[in-house]
Order: C-alpha cells, then structure tokens, then sequence
C-alpha cells in the first residue's frame, strides 16, 4: 500500500520505519544521534513528514534552504537601506 508523506502531519516511529524501510534498532540510533529529528508526544516520539522527506529526498531541503537565504538577504538589504 503506498501512502502519500504530508509534510505538515505527524508519524509515529513505526510508520517512519515503513517509509524509511528501516529497522526499529536504525530509528533509534537516528533518533539518538539527532540525523532524524523527533519530538515526544505523550512519551512517544513523532516525527514530523517534513523531516521524512528530508531524509527521502535531501536535495528538496537544499533547495528550499538555498530559497530561503535568498529570500531573506532581500529583505535584510531592503532593512538595511532604511
């Protein structure tokens, strides 16, 4: 069954594991050393779809990073010139 990653929905470990084809052993090691950020809700970790994908397909990050910086140099010049 393939099932479509919202960037702004919440996974539990399991489901993340599925998308990742990962072991629970590697989520927990990712988890630990921070390569996957999660947060613990209600004592269990969530991860959010945005983070999968990053993970899936790290070029979109860079490209949205690199989007970002330019976004924000524009503004900080137009600041700047006030």
């Amino acid at each position: 069954m393939k099932r479509e990653i919202h960037t702004n929905e919440l996974y539990t470990t399991a489901e993340t594991r599925d998308f990742l084809k990962i072991s629970e052993s590697t989520m927990k090691r990712w988890i630990k050393s921070g390569l996957i950020r999660a947060n613990k809700v209600g004592g269990r970790y969530r991860i959010a779809g945005k983070e999968i994908l990053r993970l899936i397909s790290p070029e979109v990050e860079q490209r949205a990073v690199h989007t970002y910086q330019k976004i924000k140099g524009k503004v900080v010049n137009k600041i700047n010139k006030w």
